[in-house]
C-alpha cells in the first residue's frame, strides 16, 4: 500500500473507534446508539476528505463527475436483482415465509416509495462511506494492483471495519457471531467486485453511491421486513445469511469475468494520483 493508502485507513478507523465504544455503550443499533449511526458512516468520507487535502491540498480526483448514465443504471439495478433472486429463493424453498401486508395496506405504493424516495435519502448515507471506500481507497489500490487484487484488498478492508458493529452494535441477524461475520465477510467481499467496477470503469463515485443506497434500502426496507421466520431463516436471510454470502460469490465471478472495459484498462492507474496543486514558484 502507499503511503497514501495507509494515512487513509488510519484515520478512518481512528475517527471509526470512538463511534463503535460509543453505540456499544449506548445499547447497540437498536438503541440509543443509533444516533451515532450517520456519523460513523461518514467516517471512511471525512478521512477521505481529509486525507486528499493533506497530499494534494484540494479535492480532485475522487470521482465527483457522475460519468455516463449507464452506470448510474447498473448501479440502481443491480441489487434488485441480485436480493430479488436471493429473498425469492428464500420464499420459493420454504427457508423462509413472506408477507407483503407488513409494508402496509397498500404494498405497491410502498415499494414504488422505497425504490424512490427512500433510495434518494439513503445516498446521504451511502455517500459518506463510497467517498472513502470508492472515491479514494479502490483507485489508490487500483495503482499497485489489478482490478481483482483491488476488490478483494478493498472488500475486505469495508468488511472488517462492520465487525465491531456486528460484535457489540446488534448489527446482525440473530444467528451465532461466528457465523454472522463469516458469511457478512464473504458476501462484501463478493460485492465489493461490482462495487470496484463501478468506480473504475466509470471514473465516477456516484454508480457505487447508488449501488449502496439501493442495497440498503431494498433489502432492509422491503425485503427483510416481508420475510417471515419459519425457525432458520437468519441462516440464510438478511446480509448476515447465507444467500447473499452465496451471491456475493456469484457476483465476484461475474465481474472477475466481464473485467473492466478497454478503455478503463487503458487508462495509466497513475492518474488516480496526478491531481495534487501545482507547486509554488
Amino acid at each position: 500500500m502507499n503511503k497514501r493508502t495507509i494515512i487513509y485507513l488510519i484515520l478512518v478507523f481512528g475517527l471509526s473507534i470512538p463511534l463503535y465504544i460509543l453505540i456499544s455503550r449506548s445499547g447497540g443499533l437498536e438503541g440509543p446508539g443509533a444516533q451515532y449511526v450517520l456519523l460513523l458512516m461518514w467516517c471512511p468520507g471525512i478521512a477521505a476528505l481529509i486525507t486528499t487535502l493533506i497530499f494534494q491540498r484540494n479535492l480532485r480526483g475522487l470521482g465527483w463527475g457522475l460519468g455516463r448514465p449507464r452506470y448510474l443504471v447498473i448501479g440502481y439495478l443491480l441489487p434488485i436483482l441480485y436480493a430479488g433472486i436471493v429473498y425469492g429463493a428464500i420464499w420459493l424453498s420454504g427457508l423462509g415465509g413472506v408477507d407483503f401486508s407488513r409494508l402496509g395496506a397498500q404494498p405497491a405504493p410502498m415499494l414504488v416509495f422505497v425504490l424512490t424516495v427512500n433510495v434518494l435519502l439513503s445516498i446521504l448515507l451511502a455517500l459518506g462511506e463510497e467517498i472513502g471506500w470508492r472515491g479514494l481507497l479502490a483507485p489508490q489500490l487500483y495503482t499497485q494492483h489489478t482490478f481483482v487484487g483491488t476488490a478483494l484488498i478493498s472488500g475486505l478492508i469495508w468488511g472488517v471495519w462492520h465487525i465491531p458493529l456486528i460484535i457489540t452494535g446488534d448489527y446482525s441477524s440473530g444467528a451465532p457471531t461466528w457465523y454472522a461475520i463469516t458469511c457478512f465477510m464473504i458476501h462484501i467481499t463478493g460485492l465489493a467486485f461490482a462495487f470496484a467496477w463501478l468506480r473504475l470503469a466509470s471514473g465516477s463515485l456516484w454508480p457505487a453511491a447508488l449501488m449502496h443506497a439501493t442495497h440498503n434500502a431494498f433489502i432492509q426496507s422491503v425485503l427483510d421486513k416481508i420475510t417471515v421466520d419459519s425457525g432458520s431463516t437468519a441462516y440464510f436471510s438478511t446480509e448476515f445469511g447465507l444467500g447473499l454470502a452465496m451471491m456475493g460469490v456469484i457476483v465476484a465471478i461475474c465481474f472477475w469475468r466481464i473485467g473492466l472495459p478497454i478503455s478503463s484498462r487503458a487508462t495509466d492507474a497513475k492518474s488516480f494520483t496526478t491531481h495534487a496543486a501545482p507547486a509554488k514558484g
